[in-house]
């Protein structure tokens, strides 16, 4: 999924592992990502945020979108920080889920707490190699 993903890859995002219903991404905060408050634009934290939580609910294999999804922002980004998205799975129930992930600076600080709410499609099947979670 994330190989076909331009909007996440050409702004920086890096795929560091995602299974099992479990995701870390990351992204370095650029000059063209600040605000005029001189801090990170609270959308590109999202972005971030949403790419990793779409990658773990992707992660066993039958294609799954957002049904929602919100953030809380705790302290601000800067320019040159390298922020790291790290997704988990809470809960899935028949085709729905949530996720939680945070997003931290280098330092360990939480930049933000993200909540997505999943949603599996049924018009497109796992592929044939895809593992079969236990729900």
């Amino acid at each position: 999924m994330f190989d076909a993903d331009p909007a996440s890859r050409g702004l920086g995002v890096e795929l560091v592992e995602a299974a099992d219903g479990a995701a870390v991404a990351r992204m370095w905060v650029t000059d063209t990502m600040i605000n005029g408050h001189a801090i990170a634009h609270g959308g590109f934290v999202f972005l971030l945020a949403d790419t990793a939580f779409a990658l773990a609910c992707n992660s066993w294999g039958p294609a799954t979108v957002a049904a929602g999804g919100e953030i809380t922002f705790v302290r601000p980004a800067r320019l040159g920080d390298l922020l790291t998205a790290t997704a988990t799975e809470r809960t899935r129930y028949g085709r729905s889920g949530i996720y939680d992930v945070t997003v931290t600076r280098e330092d360990g600080a939480v930049v933000a707490e993200f909540r997505g709410r999943s949603r599996t499609l049924v018009d497109r099947p796992a592929p044939a190699d895809a593992p079969t979670p236990e729900v």
